[in-house]
Order: C-alpha cells, then sequence, then structure tokens
C-alpha cells in the first residue's frame, strides 16, 4: 500500500517540478528568440547604414555584403541559435527530470514515513489490545459453559462462578479504561486542562492515595521535599503518573521495605524520583518497558496488570513536555526520574 503511494506521491512531485521546469524554459526560450531577432535586425541594418555611406562618398571600394546575403546569412544564424538553444533547454530539462525522479522518491519516502509508522503502530495496538481482551472473555465464556452443563451444580458453586465472573469483568474494565486513556493522549492538544499548581501538594496527594496498599505491604513510604515548586500542567493527570510509579514500586517491592520519593528543582526543571528496593528490573527489558503491553519478565506477567501503566505514564510526561527515566539492578531496586519544566511550555 505504501509503495504504491510513493510512487502517486513521487510523481505528484514530478509532474510539479517538471510543470514549473518546462515553464520556465518556455519563457526562456521566448526572451533569448526576441534578442535575437532584435540582433538580427539591428546587425541587418548596420550593414545597409554602411553600404549608404560607402556608396556616397565613391572615395574607396565598398567590401560590404548586398543586403540579401547579409540578411540570409542572418536568419541562418538565428535559426542555428534557436536550434542550439531548444537542445540545450531540452537535455537541461531531461536531467532535471532524471534528478528531480530519484529527489521526489526519496522526498516522498520521508514523507510516508510517519504515516506507515504510524499505521504499523496503531495495527500493532489493535492486535495486542484483541489479545488482552480476549483472555478475560475466554475465561468468562468457558467458566459459565462449564456451568451451564454441570446439572449437579449448587448456589455455592454459583455464588463462586458470580464471584469470578465480577473479577473477569472488572478487569475488562480496567483494560478498557486504560485503553481509552491511551487513546484520548492521541488528541492533537491532550485532553486535559493545564492551570498553575503546587508540585508538592500533587506528590502529597499521589502517597495518600497509595498508602493503603502501602501498608497491606508493611512497606513504609519515604517523601523528601524541598522547597514547595509550582508548575504549569493538569492536577489530576500528574498525580496518576505518580499513583502508577509507586503502584509499580508497592507491587514489586517485598513486604517490610522502604520507598523514596525525592522532589527537588534544578534551574527551570522539577524532578521527581521514586525508588524501591525490589527484585529490579534486568537491563534487556528496559528499553522496552514502555511500550504497550510489555510486562518483561515472569514475575511481572502473573502480577494481573496489562503492562499499561508505564505506557499511560510515558504519555503523561510528554504531555507536559518532560521526560522521564528508569535505572534499576537486579535484586536491588529501581528508580524512576521524571524531569517537568517549570515554566509553561510555548
Amino acid at each position: 500500500m505504501f509503495k504504491s503511494a510513493r510512487i502517486k506521491l513521487t510523481l505528484w512531485y514530478l509532474m510539479i517540478i517538471m510543470l514549473i521546469s518546462l515553464a520556465f524554459s518556455a519563457a526562456i526560450y521566448e526572451v533569448l528568440t526576441l534578442e535575437l531577432g532584435r540582433f538580427s535586425r539591428r546587425n541587418t541594418s548596420r550593414i545597409e547604414s554602411r553600404l549608404q555611406d560607402c556608396i556616397q562618398s565613391n572615395s574607396q571600394p565598398c567590401f560590404v555584403p548586398p543586403p540579401l546575403i547579409a540578411t540570409l546569412e542572418n536568419i541562418e544564424l538565428v535559426e542555428e541559435t534557436k536550434n542550439r538553444i531548444i537542445t540545450s533547454l531540452i537535455e537541461i530539462n531531461l536531467a532535471i527530470l532524471i534528478f528531480a525522479g530519484g529527489l521526489g522518491y526519496v522526498l516522498a519516502g520521508k514523507t510516508l514515513l510517519p504515516i506507515q509508522e504510524m499505521v504499523l503502530e496503531q495495527g500493532r495496538f489493535i492486535t495486542d489490545a484483541s489479545h488482552e481482551l480476549k483472555t478475560p472473555l475466554t475465561s468468562l465464556k468457558t467458566a459459565l459453559e462449564v456451568h451451564l452443563r454441570n446439572k449437579k451444580r449448587t448456589q455455592k458453586e454459583a455464588d463462586l462462578l458470580v464471584k469470578d465472573s465480577i473479577t473477569d469483568v472488572n478487569k475488562l474494565q480496567r483494560l478498557s479504561e486504560s485503553l481509552l486513556e491511551l487513546a484520548s493522549f492521541q488528541a492533537v492538544n491532550g485532553n486535559s486542562h493545564h492551570q498553575s499548581l503546587s508540585l508538592t501538594e500533587v506528590v502529597n496527594e499521589a502517597v495518600k492515595t497509595v498508602s493503603a496498599f502501602a501498608r497491606k505491604k508493611h512497606i513504609s513510604l519515604s517523601v523528601q521535599k524541598s522547597e514547595d515548586i509550582q508548575l504549569h500542567g493538569a492536577s489530576e493527570k500528574l498525580t496518576q503518573l505518580l499513583v502508577i510509579l509507586l503502584d509499580n514500586a508497592i507491587k514489586y517491592s517485598p513486604h517490610r521495605t522502604k520507598i523514596e520519593v525525592s522532589l527537588s528543582k534544578k534551574a527551570d526543571t522539577a524532578k521527581v524520583s521514586i525508588t524501591d528496593h525490589g527484585q529490579g528490573i534486568a537491563q534487556e527489558h528496559l528499553p522496552h518497558i514502555f511500550k504497550r503491553f510489555y510486562r518483561g519478565n515472569q514475575s511481572r506477567t502473573e502480577s494481573g496488570s496489562y503492562g499499561l501503566g508505564l505506557a499511560i505514564a510515558q504519555q503523561i510526561v510528554k504531555s507536559h513536555h518532560g521526560s522521564i527515566a528508569v535505572n534499576s539492578q537486579v535484586d536491588k531496586g529501581t528508580t524512576f526520574v521524571v524531569c517537568l519544566p517549570i515554566k509553561k511550555a510555548s
């Protein structure tokens, strides 16, 4: 599809360039032929004038060619020059045709490359989303079919089935919400209203949100703050960003450990660091952890997550014109660092 589109776009580029080139060639030819005609007339007039002066003086022999011969010579010279001009213009246009064809093909490829990547990314997204949706739906369908075939089913079994079905539905709901969240970032201007906010308050709100989850695993949350930092952004989205990172840190940390959150400011950049002392991430997985549906090692696959959290976190950071990085060592822990510009992006 894209190869055909590239060829068509190249032909359009080539047609536009050649139309311009031919128009300029025609204009150049007209100007040059007018100048040649004027030169021919002036030359003939000069010869006739010299001949007339020579006849009137009678003082010396006249070697000026007769006007008719001079005119014929001028006409031949003009025609020969016109033919040379036409030949040169044809050669130039052929060279432009070849050069523009190659250049147009390269430019068409560069023009279509972002579109091709976007379409391929959308295709992968649809395939992955379909696969992730299929798993809980298949599980739910199988459980219901088995229950219906069981003629001796009891109320207790029915209650258990309903409970499991609700669990699967909740998973589907979380997945669909995450997919919608990712899709919302495809909008040109994003989906959030940015305003002045306190990053310190955002950090406090995120810590408060995950504190119950941390208490279940007896994990302490340590927050180190300097001065209050004001920036321009969406408070709800930034809170969601930090909740995702804190939730991941708690989820993959052992019981009775510590998670450290630090907030600092350097020049026009605010930096939030979240460090855990959990299982860590292998180096080969680090370049891929922000990809959609990527869950890396087996423990992350078994956690029940869909691998969309960090993808959403990255999109939130991008919508605030910031950056997110990760450093990790297996069995030692992981540190996520979020940098956000303090000044409003233009």
